[in-house]
């Protein structure tokens, strides 16, 4: 099996990235064919990549597809590479991530060093950073050298959202690839082909995700990830006054941390038994006090990554919103667009029908406002509650616009 199969939307993407793990392989194999086809090849692979595009739409797989590629020496991978690269376990692979707001310049020289290492079993060594628009403009500057002349079988691979995301300097120094939003019909297909889903509740999950791979994957496995969303759809429509937007705003927020709770309190829980028993601790024995500082720093870093979690779960939250208010002001307007969350249409029309246009807008911008607010570390209940009090203006001041 391909280590590309898994992927889907991405086929221009995916051509850039197997035409360029093919021209390593046969650079390093020595076998460039013409000089016209080879000094093709060559030109195609890099040793400093970016890869961009919205969340949902598959970078971080993709550069894990690309990295097992290269430490394989075959452009569609081998079975045990691929193996090892998932469970992030290949000695030729490191990962640059972070459960916090900003990557941490220590981090960044740490991983630098380990760029410099030869390769052990694969044909190169490939250090994946997730998330690179977190890195401040000091951790930027830390990795600027590394980009331009890195050790020959080193590859870098940055995922950010965007190439304004990254300072210029880095941006000059990286090829970068932009991925587009898959379509509802390949997000719901990938999940029918991987995850076994029904074709009815792919399109749904698919749909009511916007095209973003991992929430699709959710909304299409979890039926309290579903729950959650449809609940948060129905306070919106309910508020109708100051005191229904500081309730609602607070019930946000527990449906946020539910749903923060639910993603990672098992993935705690199995790190927390994977250190035990890496540090040679029997299940209900004491922990020795040499080692409590070990756990002290896994814990120190499960809440950075709990923290993190509520906020992209408040983010979501917004974004579900945001999709409701999209398909008012559809309605609103009498336009032939689809619907995110069309088996809510009675209730759409009937708050389609308590506002105008201009009013459904300012919400929208309302919503926008809020997730910038939000960013800057405004407390997010404030924020909602100012969100909300404009929804309240929205389906009760028609006249009004």
């Amino acid at each position: 099996m391909s280590v590309w199969s898994e992927l889907t939307g991405q086929d221009t993407a995916i051509a850039v990235f197997r035409g360029a793990a093919e021209a390593a392989g046969a650079a390093r194999a020595g076998s460039s064919g013409s000089t016209s086809a080879g000094s093709s090849a060559s030109q195609q692979m890099t040793h400093s990549w970016l890869i961009t595009g919205p969340p949902g739409s598959g970078r971080s797989n993709l550069a894990y597809a690309f990295a097992t590629a290269l430490i394989s020496g075959d452009a569609d991978g081998d079975e045990a590479t691929r193996i090892q690269v998932e469970a992030r376990s290949h000695p030729d692979l490191h990962v640059l991530a972070t459960e916090g707001v900003i990557i941490k310049v220590a981090d960044v020289r740490d991983i630098v060093k380990r760029s410099h290492y030869s390769p052990s079993v694969g044909r190169h060594r490939v250090i994946v950073v997730e998330d690179a628009d977190r890195m401040t403009e000091q951790t930027s500057n830390v990795l600027l050298k590394e980009l331009e002349e890195p050790p020959a079988r080193t590859v870098w691979l940055l995922c950010a959202p965007s190439e304004a995301d990254l300072i210029p300097t880095i941006r000059s120094r990286v090829r970068s690839v932009r991925l587009q939003v898959p379509s509802i019909a390949d997000v719901a297909a990938l999940l029918e082909r991987r995850d076994g889903v029904d074709a009815e509740l792919a399109e749904r999950a698919a749909r009511e995700a916007q095209s973003h791979i991992g929430m699709a994957h959710r909304l299409a496995t979890n039926d309290e990830a579903r729950a959650r969303r449809a609940e948060t759809l129905e306070l919106a429509l309910r508020v109708r006054s100051a005191a229904t937007a500081v309730s609602t705003a607070a019930r946000f927020l527990a449906i946020a941390g539910d749903d923060a709770k639910a993603i990672t309190e098992l993935r705690d829980a199995e790190e927390r038994e994977h250190a035990l028993h890496s540090l040679g601790v029997a299940p209900g024995q004491a922990v020795p006090p040499a080692l409590r500082p070990q756990l002290k720093a896994l814990e120190d870093d499960q809440k950075r990554r709990a923290t993190r979690s509520l906020r992209d779960g408040i983010d979501r939250i917004l974004v579900d919103l945001a999709s409701l208010y999209r398909d008012i002001m559809l309605i609103q307007l009498d336009a032939d667009v689809p619907l995110v969350n069309r088996e809510m249409l009675d209730d759409l029309r009937q708050a389609a029908a308590r506002a105008s246009a201009a009013r459904t807008l300012a919400t929208l911008d309302a919503i926008q406002t809020a997730r910038t607010r939000i960013e800057g570390n405004v407390q997010p209940a404030l924020a909602l509650e100012a969100m909300l009090v404009s929804a309240i203006r929205t389906t009760e001041q028609r006249g009004a616009a």
